[in-house]
C-alpha cells in the first residue's frame, strides 16, 4: 500500500473540524446562556477582598500606626527604641503604637472658631472681624495647641467612669490658717492688786489669814494703827468744829474754814481711807484709835505677808496680792512662722480636758514683745472670761486659731494636687474626655483647700480622683513626642 501524506491529512481535517466547531459553540453557550450576575458577583468578591487587604494595610499605617518605641506595661516610664525586657519587672516590651497622621478632613470636627489677628477672640459659629476676614475654624484634634496649651490626655467616658474620675469646678474663698498649740491658765494681770499703807504704823487685828481665800470689795483686811492717822482725824474734826463757828459770818471766813475741812479730809483720802469711815468719823465726832483696811477689789488671795498681826509696817510694803478671778489669762506659745497670723484681739477657741465635749471663746489681749531664744517661740495671753469661777489658775488647754489666710482667693482641693517637690500640678477636665495636667503656684493652705496664685481660673474644672493615671499617661505621652522629635531631628 502506498502512503499518501496528503490524503491522510485530509481524513484527519474532516475528523477535527467538527470537534473544533463543537469546542467554539460551547464557548458562545457559556457567554449567552450563563447569569452574568454570577460573574458580577464573583468580581465583587474579588475587589471586596483586595479592599479588606487595603484597609488592613491601612489600619496598621494610619489609626494604628507604630512610633518605633517600646515600654513596659507595669511601668510606663520606662521607654526603649528597641525590643527587649524591662529592668524593672523583666517583662517583655510592648510596642507604642500612636495616633494616625493622616485623617479625613471631611471627618474633623470644628470646636470653635478663631479670631485670625487676635486668637484670645472666638466665635462658637463662623464669622468676620472687622477688617472682613474670616475667623479661622479650630478642630478638636488641634484646641490643645491652638490654645497653648501642653500636653493633653483623650479617655473614652467608658473608661472614665470605669477609673472613676471626678472632677470639681474651681471657686473662690476665704481660705483660713488653722494654727494649734497647748496653753495654760494664769491670773489676769490686769487684774491684780496689791495691798500696801500710805503711812506707816501697827498691824493690830487681821482678819483674812489664808491665801487662796476668796475676798470681795470693801470687806476687812486688818486693822492698824497710826499716830500719823489720829492726828489727821484730830485736824478734821477740829477743822470742822471751826467752820461751824462761821455759819453767820461773812462769806470769805466761812470759805476759808470750809478749805481747811476740805484739806483734811483730802489728806485722808489719799491714804486710801474709805469714804464710809471718813463719813463715820465726821458723824460720830469721835477719833478711832485704829482703822480697817479694806480689800480694793473682788478676787482670791494669791499672796498674804506672814506674821502681819503685830508687825510694824510702812509706806509701801505689800501686805497683800488679790487677783480678780472674773477673766484669767491663757499663755500660749507660737512658733515664728505662725506670729504673722496673730494680732491682738484675734479670737480664739479654747478647750479644756476638764469638761470634755465643751468649747470656749477668748480673744489676744497680749502678745510679748520678744522670743524665746530657747525654744524660738513668743508667748501670746488670750483672755478667758470666768464670771462662773469654774476655771483655775494653772488649769491646761488646747487652743486652736483659725485667722483668714487669704480672702476671696482661687481654691482647689489639696487632694486635687500632684506635689513632686519640685512642682505642683493640677488636672484639669477640658471636657469631653480629654485632660490636661497643668502646673500651677500655690499660696496658703487650709481646710483642705489650698490657694492657686497662677494656673488655673475660676469656673475650669479639676480632677480630683484618678489624677495620678491622668498625669503619668500625660507624662508618657510627652516623653514619646520628645522621643519621635529628637529622631527626626526637630
Amino acid at each position: 500500500m502506498i502512503y499518501n501524506k496528503h490524503s491522510v491529512d485530509r481524513r484527519v481535517g474532516r475528523w477535527l473540524q467538527p470537534l473544533l466547531w463543537m469546542g467554539c459553540g460551547f464557548l458562545l453557550f457559556l457567554v449567552l446562556f450563563i447569569d452574568p450576575l454570577q460573574l458580577h458577583s464573583a468580581d465583587t468578591w474579588l475587589q471586596a477582598r483586595v479592599g479588606f487587604r487595603s484597609e488592613e494595610t491601612n489600619a496598621k499605617t494610619g489609626d494604628e500606626a507604630e512610633t518605633g518605641f517600646w515600654t513596659c506595661g507595669m511601668h510606663p516610664h520606662v521607654l526603649a527604641e528597641e525590643p527587649g525586657e524591662c529592668p524593672i519587672c523583666r517583662m517583655d516590651l510592648v510596642q507604642v503604637s500612636g495616633p494616625s497622621a493622616s485623617s479625613s478632613a471631611g471627618e474633623r470636627e470644628i470646636l470653635f472658631y478663631r479670631n485670625p489677628m487676635d486668637p484670645k477672640i472666638t466665635s462658637p459659629v463662623p464669622s468676620k472681624d472687622e477688617m472682613g476676614m474670616d475667623y479661622v475654624p479650630i478642630y478638636v484634634d488641634e484646641a490643645d495647641r491652638a490654645l497653648g496649651a501642653g500636653t493633653t490626655v483623650t479617655i473614652d467616658p467608658a473608661v472614665v467612669q470605669n477609673m472613676n474620675v471626678q472632677s470639681i469646678p474651681v471657686e473662690r474663698r476665704d481660705l483660713t490658717h488653722e494654727i494649734r498649740t497647748v496653753g495654760y491658765l494664769e491670773y489676769d494681770q490686769e487684774r491684780m492688786v496689791t495691798v500696801t499703807t500710805k503711812y506707816s504704823g501697827w498691824i493690830e487685828k487681821v482678819y483674812v489669814n489664808h491665801v487662796g481665800e476668796p475676798v470681795r470689795k470693801g470687806q476687812p483686811l486688818f486693822e492698824i494703827y497710826s499716830p500719823d492717822l489720829i492726828q489727821t482725824e484730830q485736824e478734821l474734826l477740829s477743822a470742822i468744829e471751826y467752820a461751824g463757828k462761821f455759819e453767820g459770818a461773812a462769806k470769805d471766813a466761812r470759805r476759808r474754814a470750809m478749805a481747811l475741812v476740805d484739806a483734811a479730809r483730802t489728806r485722808l483720802s489719799y491714804w486710801d481711807i474709805a469714804p464710809e469711815q471718813i463719813a463715820r468719823l465726821e458723824e460720830t465726832g469721835e477719833i478711832f484709835r485704829t482703822l480697817k483696811v479694806v480689800a480694793s477689789s473682788s478676787g482670791l488671795v494669791m499672796k498674804r505677808m506672814p506674821g502681819l498681826e503685830g508687825m510694824a509696817v510702812k509706806p509701801g510694803m505689800e501686805t497683800y496680792h488679790i487677783a480678780d478671778l472674773s477673766s484669767l489669762w491663757l499663755s500660749v506659745e507660737i512658733f515664728e512662722d505662725q506670729v504673722a497670723w496673730i494680732h491682738e484681739r484675734s479670737p480664739a477657741t479654747v478647750a479644756f480636758t476638764y469638761f470634755p465635749g465643751k468649747t470656749f471663746r477668748g480673744m489676744v489681749r497680749f502678745i510679748e514683745p520678744a522670743f524665746s531664744e530657747k525654744t524660738r517661740t513668743l508667748k501670746v495671753k488670750i483672755e478667758i472670761p470666768n464670771p462662773d469661777g469654774q476655771f483655775r489658775a494653772g488649769m491646761f488647754a488646747t487652743v486652736v486659731f483659725e485667722p483668714v489666710a487669704a480672702r476671696e482667693a482661687i481654691t482647689v482641693p489639696s487632694l486635687a494636687v500632684l506635689r513632686s517637690g519640685q512642682r505642683n500640678v493640677v488636672v484639669v477636665d477640658l471636657g469631653r474626655g480629654r485632660f490636661e495636667p497643668r502646673p500651677v503656684t500655690l499660696g496658703h493652705e487650709g481646710d483642705g483647700y489650698v490657694e492657686v496664685i497662677e494656673g488655673i481660673d475660676e469656673g475650669e474644672r479639676v480632677v480630683t480622683s484618678a489624677q495620678f493615671l491622668i498625669d503619668s499617661e500625660a507624662s508618657l505621652q510627652e516623653a514619646i513626642q520628645k522621643m519621635i522629635a529628637q529622631r527626626r531631628g526637630e
